[in-house]
């Protein structure tokens, strides 16, 4: 029997997922648009033989240009750089199905795809917010349904897309003057609520068939997506106890909507702060809540929970009359997930600012590299996640301390690969299979 392996994701984000990493002496506040940046940081988590990095985006500026670096390089992009400066590493992009068109889309992941040799994956979001629906002609963002039943559509008609080429329709007959085999292409002529779709796609199909399938929503809606779709999710929980509820009931949710549950790997975020001893550690953790400017987390925070700029006050705890989640359209996972720790905790809004500083609601780890890995080891194990979406708090140093200090342990803990071995896609790399093609029998399908 084969041991079961952590599955490792680098989340890389500008110099850092702390909010306040591009003050440190140590930081570049130019690098989130410096591509030798990011060949950097691709290439540390390469030698840390991780699955896959991830991007993600949005189609709005994000926060406000006072608090830390803002806009970003376009993903699918740099992912294509990014692509020529690596060999083994998945490249995962986020990409809207709120704001695109699933034969462009479609396009930019499998021209992705052939370009890496199969390594690209797409996380799937529904984009909430108004900035982002003005930005495309929209007065407000669509409801939290609305936007998911289009995702649906989206993703149906990209499926229908990736397999508008039967893998062998490229004949190459010099001798006979014939290129492709015009029966092996399979327009979709799809006509939907959301989308009218006719043709073939430009591009034959790629290595993976499709991209790998991400998803990163915990919401009932995400999830019932997640279980019909995807085959890696990033979470947020704060406790073993939630993040096992959580992957308990996605693998159920999957095993009803008649999928296999070793298909979806569950990856919940990780915002790592290391130090040789536990009291360095938190050196370092406190000098990342010093560089904080509270005044720019009070507004994010009330933009989160819907509430009027002026409503909160630093060192109380939040208001007992918040709205319902059920009235919230944007990201009601995260929502609910940063009430129920000031909750829990009876924080301050100054405590709970600190504490959405690192991760935005992903668990914060302050520890030695023992430490991390025991955690690590302990959710893995415990029935709470198959593998972790590594996001450090500072870059290029965080993500260099995990992989010289934390992935050492984990390999001789034999929970993680010492080398890559043969290349491989990026679903190989997730133990998954690659997706027939619906218009060729099973017994006919390349694998």
């Amino acid at each position: 029997m084969t041991r079961r392996r952590l599955h490792l994701n680098a989340f890389l984000m500008n110099t850092g997922h702390h909010e306040a990493s591009w003050r440190l002496p140590e930081s570049d506040p130019f690098a989130h648009v410096e591509l030798d940046h990011y060949v950097r940081l691709a290439r540390t988590a390469e030698r840390g033989t991780f699955d896959s990095l991830f991007l993600a985006d949005g189609p709005q500026l994000w926060s406000n240009l006072a608090q830390r670096p803002a806009g970003a390089l376009e993903p699918l992009t740099l992912l294509t750089a990014l692509a020529t400066a690596t060999e083994h590493i998945g490249l995962i992009a986020t990409a809207s199905t709120s704001y695109n068109s699933p034969y462009n889309l479609a396009r930019k992941f499998a021209s992705l795809d052939i370009i890496s040799g199969g390594r690209a994956g797409w996380n799937i979001v529904t984009t909430a917010g108004a900035e982002a629906a003005r930005n495309f002609g929209l007065d407000a963002e669509p409801a939290h349904a609305e936007r998911y039943a289009r995702a649906a559509e989206f993703l149906d008609v990209a499926l229908k897309l990736w397999d508008s080429w039967e893998d062998d329709a490229i004949v190459a007959d010099k001798a006979a003057g014939v290129w492709g085999d015009d029966t092996k292409i399979h327009p979709p002529r799809h006509r939907g609520r959301y989308f009218g779709v006719e043709g073939a796609l430009n591009v034959p199909r790629s290595p993976q068939g499709y991209p790998l399938l991400v998803q990163a929503g915990s919401s009932k809606d995400g999830k019932a997506f997640a279980s019909r779709y995807a085959e890696a999710v990033f979470t947020a929980q704060q406790t073993l106890e939630d993040a096992q509820d959580f992957y308990t009931d996605l693998k159920a949710r999957t095993v009803a909507a008649g999928r296999d549950p070793d298909h979806i790997k569950v990856l919940p975020g990780i915002v790592p702060v290391l130090g040789s001893t536990e009291a360095e550690a938190r050196a370092n953790e406190q000098v990342l809540e010093d560089h904080i400017v509270y005044t720019h987390g009070v507004g994010r925070l009330e933009s989160l929970l819907q509430l009027p700029p002026g409503t909160m006050e630093l060192d109380g705890e939040l208001p007992a009359d918040l709205p319902p989640e059920s009235s919230i359209e944007g990201a009601k996972s995260r929502y609910t997930l940063v009430v129920e720790l000031a909750r829990r905790e009876r924080l301050t809004v100054r405590q709970l600012i600190g504490r959405l500083g690192g991760g935005r609601g992903h668990l914060t780890f302050t520890g030695t590299p023992e430490q991390v890995a025991d955690a690590i080891e302990e959710w893995f194990t415990r029935g709470a996640a198959d593998g972790f979406n590594i996001m450090p708090a500072v870059l290029p140093s965080g993500l260099e301390a995990f992989v010289d200090h934390v992935v050492p342990l984990l390999r001789a803990r034999g929970l993680l690969r010492e080398e890559y071995g043969p290349r491989q896609t990026l679903r190989g790399r997730y133990g998954l299979p690659r997706p027939a093609n619906q218009h060729v029998p099973p017994a006919l399908a390349r694998v």
